[in-house]
């Protein structure tokens, strides 16, 4: 599972979750990508198994890239806690994702089989994605 091997603070605030990607909103490292349409918060979880299913359809040719990273922690407390007390204990960690972030990026196959490896693992993640292609990119 993806998290930060240390944080410099244990527990953050949620946020808000407005506007477009202002990074990472092209292709940077391969021909080939899917882009997130929606916002979302990402686990770890969703984001290996959509890894697993990238690299299992392209049987392990060319090279996949993981464009976001797990770091934000994110709180809960047990089940039928009385409200106050203080915030939860940390559960896990998300990475948010706003409209025009590039998730995972695939080159070194041809397009038919990076379209579909990119769609299988746009199945795992929670949110509509989008397949591109980059824009220098010729067969």
């Amino acid at each position: 599972m993806l998290q930060p091997k240390r944080t410099k603070y244990r527990r953050q605030q949620k946020g808000k979750m407005k506007g477009l990607a202002q990074r990472g909103h092209e292709p940077a490292f391969g021909s080939f990508a899917i882009k997130a349409t929606d916002y979302a918060w990402i686990t770890g979880n969703q984001l290996e198994a959509a890894r697993q299913a990238i690299v299992r359809y392209m049987k392990r040719e060319g090279q996949i890239w993981i464009r976001v990273f797990p770091d934000k922690p994110i709180t809960k407390k047990p089940a039928e806690v009385r409200m106050g007390k203080g915030k939860g204990a940390p559960e896990g960690f998300v990475a948010p994702v706003t409209p025009g972030r590039i998730l995972f990026e695939a080159d070194g196959v041809p397009l038919e089989v990076a379209k579909e490896a990119l769609r299988l693992g746009a199945q795992k993640l929670p949110i509509v994605t989008k397949f591109v292609v980059r824009r220098d990119y010729s067969e």
